[in-house]
């Protein structure tokens, strides 16, 4: 009888035990480790420039954490996963990586991956249209060499600018896949963020890789001058995007317009979509292709485009300012060496701005490390005379004596270094020891200048940037020379797969069947 009763009891412990456990389960899963690495540059092969390592500020390690404000210390982001930030390098866009550079970084980075391993994932940031010297595929070579450390289990989560080049290597390599929907490039943390979150989700949910990647190369280059996603047609392409992934069984799905200003085989559009189902994941990738394909003939110019006197003569009789005109040429957001003369020179030769009292004119910029050197020397308010501009590219305009007035000096800029606005007639030129854009109004008022009560605005850029786009009474995109000339006829391609619209504009319809595309298929 006694037990009986210490049997019962012990039942009862067990019984009691089991409903704790069944009402606060115990979560002993480890959470994902997960590495991040990148290289990002925006590279003209038909500019004569070469970039070089420094130009990467590559940040290593825990700094990279400050590149992106969803992975603060109390973000959901950054206690979802174990992080192992490695090396992350991105630079201003400009010529051909030189290999040295690319090779260095890629070892650094390689070295980092190998003595922190293992891992479950690993988030893969770049641009997509970083041209290396000796490479026909940067991006796509960097990402199968990371594969060779980490591993093809490793789940791998890509994310790109829309103007990158996704080749069928990178597309191999790459399990999840996504680039930005909205250019100018306001969606880019958003779709970077998308990215990790994808990633998340799939090592979260044990779904791992998934089941489909379907790939579709669009024989399209278009400059990213006329296919902002502010305007139609652009617009509604993009906004295709959100309906493909909605449908069940897809993960992401993307459309790339490409890079237009290098001449490599992978440089044209691509759409691509992920998933488990495959139907729909193939069905999303035609739609948008088709979509894509169908409309290639309505891309204009975002603004009224013309030759630079034409710019200039809108410019003058407009009645507000500012008005600004694109000096698309040698946009260093696109690859331009952002060195070449060829404008500053016609605007100096002007009539209408050699007195003081003229139009005022903001010109920005033109490289003059010569120029910086004598105006340190002098100060604000001395007069200076030096070169600038043509050290790198000089095919068009030889360098040019600037001599005037030193209004502003600044120091410690990341990218400029050192800058000095010099007056000259009614032009201030903004003058830089290293190239910089200047996209933001403070870029300005930190100079002491002030686009918005200035007549005329040249900037070095091709469509506006936000702030700019904002504050312009009037705008044109000038057709000048420099190593992302807008019309791509000049550029003389050698190396892209033809046919290609534009260029061939009478090509015959192309096949837009998707490719499914796993990370066991050989390549071509």
């Amino acid at each position: 009888m006694k037990k009986s009763i210490i049997l019962l009891f012990c039942l009862a412990l067990i019984t009691f035990n089991c409903k704790e456990n069944d009402t606060k389960p115990v979560d002993t899963k480890e959470p994902p480790r997960i590495a991040i690495a990148g290289i990002g540059i925006e590279s003209s092969t038909f500019s004569p420039a070469q970039t070089h390592e420094e130009a990467f500020h590559a940040r290593i390690g825990d700094s990279i954490f400050g590149q992106y404000p969803f992975f603060a210390d109390s973000s959901s982001i950054r206690k979802r996963a174990e992080w192992v930030p490695t090396l992350l390098g991105k630079a201003l866009p400009g010529g051909i990586v030189t290999r040295e550079a690319y090779e260095s970084m890629v070892s650094k980075t390689l070295k980092m991956l190998k003595e922190n391993g293992p891992y479950d994932g690993l988030f893969f940031d770049i641009h997509g249209a970083m041209s290396v010297v000796g490479l026909e595929d940067a991006e796509g070579d960097l990402l199968q060499r990371i594969r060779d450390v980490i591993g093809i289990d490793v789940l791998v989560s890509t994310s790109m600018d829309l103007h990158g080049n996704v080749s069928e290597g990178l597309a191999k390599h790459s399990d999840l896949i996504t680039c930005y929907r909205m250019a100018p490039h306001e969606d880019a943390l958003e779709s970077k963020e998308r990215a990790i979150i994808n990633l998340l989700d799939r090592l979260e949910s044990g779904k791992g890789k998934p089941a489909y990647k379907a790939w579709i190369p669009v024989p399209i280059l278009l400059p990213g001058e006329k296919t902002s996603t502010r305007i139609e047609p652009g617009k509604s392409l993009y906004a295709q995007i959100p309906s493909v992934v909605a449908k069940e069984g897809v993960i992401d799905a993307a459309i790339w317009i490409g890079y237009a200003w290098a001449d490599e085989p992978r440089n044209h559009a691509v759409v691509m979509v992920t998933g488990d189902d495959k139907e729909e994941v193939t069905q999303g990738a035609e739609q948008l292709a088709k979509a894509f394909w169908d409309i290639r003939k309505e891309f204009e110019f975002v603004a009224p485009v013309a030759t630079l006197d034409e710019s200039l003569k809108l410019a003058l009789e407009s009645k507000e300012g500012p008005y600004i005109i694109s000096d698309m040429g040698d946009n260093p957001t696109a690859g331009g060496a952002g060195d070449v003369t060829w404008t500053l020179n016609e605007l100096l030769a002007r009539p209408e701005f050699k007195s003081k009292n003229g139009p005022s004119l903001i010109y920005a910029s033109i490289p003059g490390p010569e120029l910086i050197e004598k105006a340190l020397e002098v100060g604000v308010g001395g007069e200076v005379s030096a070169m600038v501009g043509a050290r790198v590219d000089n095919r068009y305009s030889p360098p040019l004596k600037l001599t005037g007035t030193v209004t502003a000096l600044k120091e410690g800029d990341r990218d400029a270094e050192v800058e000095a606005v010099v007056r000259t007639g009614s032009i201030s030129v903004i003058v830089t020891k290293k190239r910089k854009p200047y996209h933001h109004e403070k870029d300005f008022t930190d100079l002491n200048l002030h686009p918005r009560e200035t007549d005329i605005v040249v900037v070095k850029i091709g469509y506006l940037v936000p702030e700019l786009y904002d504050m312009r009474k009037g705008w044109t995109m000038a057709l000048t020379p420099g190593g992302v000339d807008q019309d791509l006829e000049r550029l003389g391609y050698e190396n892209i797969k033809r046919p290609m619209f534009p260029l061939d504009a009478d090509m015959e319809e192309p096949d837009l069947s998707a490719r499914l595309i796993s990370a066991s298929d050989k390549l071509n």
